[in-house]
């Protein structure tokens, strides 16, 4: 994460960040950051409960990776065949939820600056809101309900069946325009843009992937400058600088004229 305190924002030519039809907000980094160790535990204590295996993280991406592209990077790095991990994948992400569950207690959440007012300016403009992250579907739930979110997000995509974060966001916009096709049955299904909000290059390249644009927060493990390098249709050092420019830009408009 970058250690600057400035506040910095940048907006493509003719990107309205507020304006979108639907939003995909990531978790991790995005919308919180979690003091504690539950879900990192949960791969090792799963791995070694389920296959009586150790697992070994280091040098493994772990922001933007998906938990089940976490796996899977790791038993290629220890050089262990698909054919001995993978028969036990789901007995292993079932064993994850299970250990993440029982430690909810302990999930240390904190919120990123200006994820609530951002969250309240967008549901006040009309658009939907969900998450698209690389969490299992139960410990990402979890997450959100510790920190207060879940009332915020009509629905999620999750990683449960998707290893690349590009499928899974593909099945999360998907998801978006059919709930926006049943409460605007005349607007045309390819009408009104899935915006994707995330901290990482993968979460720019995946949105990229499908078409779709990206707000880039730098309230991860990527600065500012990093993110840029990946061409977001936005950028913003935090949620709540995007949210105090554009304000600040909207008085200054209405001052002109």
């Amino acid at each position: 994460m970058s250690s600057s305190p400035e506040a910095r924002v940048y907006l493509s030519e003719g990107f309205r960040w507020d304006e979108q039809r639907a939003y995909l907000f990531d978790i991790d980094g995005t919308l919180l950051r979690h003091r504690d160790r539950v879900h990192v535990d949960a791969f090792h204590e799963s791995v070694r409960e389920v296959m009586g295996r150790e697992l070994v993280l280091d040098g493994v991406t772990l922001a933007g990776n998906t938990d089940p592209g976490i796996l899977r990077d790791a038993f290629a790095r220890a050089s262990i065949e698909d054919s001995v991990w993978r028969p036990h994948r789901e007995d292993v992400l079932k064993a994850m939820c299970a250990r993440v569950a029982a430690r909810r207690g302990e999930l240390l959440p904190t919120i990123m600056p200006g994820v609530e007012a951002v969250l309240a300016h967008l549901e006040g403009k009309g658009a939907l809101l969900g998450v698209a992250t690389g969490n299992l579907e139960q410990i990402g739930w979890l997450k959100i309900e510790n920190a207060g979110l879940r009332p915020w997000f009509r629905f999620g995509g999750f990683c449960d069946r998707f290893e690349a974060r590009a499928e899974m966001i593909a099945h999360a916009a998907e998801q978006a325009r059919a709930i926006v096709a049943t409460t605007e049955p005349d607007l045309p299904r390819s009408a009104g843009t899935v915006c994707v909000v995330g901290d990482t290059p993968f979460d720019v390249e995946s949105a990229r992937a499908n078409g779709l644009p990206t707000i880039a927060v730098a309230t991860g493990r990527y600065s500012f400058e990093e993110l840029m390098e990946h061409e977001p249709a936005a950028c913003a050092s935090t949620l709540e600088a995007l949210l105090q420019a554009s304000d600040i830009t909207v008085r200054a408009a209405e001052h002109a004229s």
